[in-house]
């Protein structure tokens, strides 16, 4: 159930002699509102209260949809680039440019919600889109990639993924594979050397907060196949196709990541990513707070709000809040968080370390009129904790 905001007894009272700067770094309420806009709803309330007060708006996200925009909304630049869909169907994508170094969103590109007509495509959709955005970065002399990972339609290994960066995938006749995990069943072959030209001097950046090994039951198909489609015969089909793709990548570059933690990622393609890019797998949260210059944006703060739509037992296990908490609990900040409910209790809250929850069921207790009206109950929510918190 729901809680209404409460401090821990053990927490001290707000200092209101404390810096008037409010640092606010939300994660996106999913399917409600992305980031930016809960940042400034919040933001919007916790003025009312007081017009003079700084308050700093740093969207944040843990790597999955809504890590381009956290990062073009701490600076960076946009940059658009035509690509496909996750079933090949022209679109526009973009990603975020600072120097050498560029952010890329799997979600974004190939993502699930991406799918035409919401038709879901287990067998055939594909990685390649993403791909042709990294392709463009890459052909733009970026020197750093960072590839956020999560939400895709595929389950085709990262296949796609490479064959747009020059990789080929060939069959008992020498043919390229289509598009698809079903069809890494008929793999036989693969030509590396358009793909490592590409990728030479560049350092690939995973952000995943996945552990799931590519194979098996524990693997991509078994537990992201069914949400995106795939039946029960469908799920052993492309743990099979996988399972032939990594003993073809096996023997071709001499190595097994199948196993590894994050080689389940996104359809499998964390395993391409770590096994042909040579990516570095990251905490996502971890890496989008390095992204956006969280710790500099600290100084000076009295007090953190941060926030996600359904804050719960798997908030505590790595997600936005708790990477924005433990960032802030460093520096000595209290964290405060919104969220559009909360199934922790208050003492599971505050032994997590947040020093008070604010959930909008609290003000609204219809999930779907609370949903409808999550920007104004945000707004309310930060002039709540304006007044709580700074006098």
């Amino acid at each position: 159930m729901s809680q209404p905001p409460r401090l821990p007894a053990a927490l001290p009272s707000p200092d209101v002699s404390s810096p008037r700067r409010v640092l606010v770094a939300p994660d996106k309420f999913k399917g409600c509102l992305p980031a930016v806009q809960v940042a400034a709803a919040v933001a919007r309330g916790l003025r009312r209260v007081h017009a003079d007060l700084d308050v700093v708006e740093l969207p944040v996200a843990d790597g999955g949809d809504g890590t381009v925009d956290a990062a073009l909304s701490a600076g960076w630049t946009e940059v658009r680039c035509p690509a496909a869909g996750p079933t090949g169907e022209p679109r526009t994508a973009r990603y975020a440019r600072q120097g050498d170094r560029a952010v890329v969103e799997l979600a974004a590109v190939v993502g699930l919600d991406l799918l035409p007509g919401g038709r879901l495509d287990p067998l055939h959709a594909s990685t390649h889109g993403l791909g042709l955005v990294v392709r463009h970065a890459l052909d733009a002399e970026v020197r750093e990639l960072v590839l956020g990972l999560g939400g895709s339609a595929s389950t085709d290994g990262g296949a796609g993924l490479v064959q747009a960066l020059g990789a080929r995938l060939l069959d008992a006749d020498g043919r390229e594979l289509p598009p698809g995990g079903a069809a890494l069943a008929d793999l036989v072959s693969l030509d590396l050397d358009g793909l490592r030209a590409r990728l030479a001097g560049v350092r690939v950046l995973v952000a995943s907060d996945v552990t799931s090994p590519l194979l098996g039951p524990d693997g991509a198909a078994a537990v992201f196949g069914p949400q995106k489609g795939a039946d029960f015969a469908q799920v052993a089909q492309l743990d099979a196709a996988l399972a032939r793709w990594a003993a073809v990548v096996g023997t071709a570059t001499g190595t097994d990541h199948a196993a590894r933690p994050g080689a389940g990622a996104a359809g499998g393609t964390g395993f391409a990513a770590l096994t042909l890019l040579a990516g570095e797998m990251r905490s996502g949260i971890e890496l989008v707070l390095d992204l956006v210059g969280f710790d500099a944006r600290l100084a000076g703060v009295s007090l953190v709000v941060t926030g996600e739509g359904s804050l719960d037992t798997q908030s505590l296990a790595g997600k936005a809040p708790v990477g924005v908490l433990d960032r802030a609990r460093a520096a000595g900040v209290p964290v405060v968080v919104v969220a559009g409910r909360s199934l922790l209790t208050p003492a599971e809250s505050a032994a997590a370390g947040f020093a008070a929850v604010y959930p909008l069921t609290a003000l609204e207790p219809d999930v779907a009129r609370s949903i409808a009206r999550a920007g104004l109950l945000l707004t309310e929510t930060g002039a709540t904790i304006a007044t709580e918190w700074l006098g």
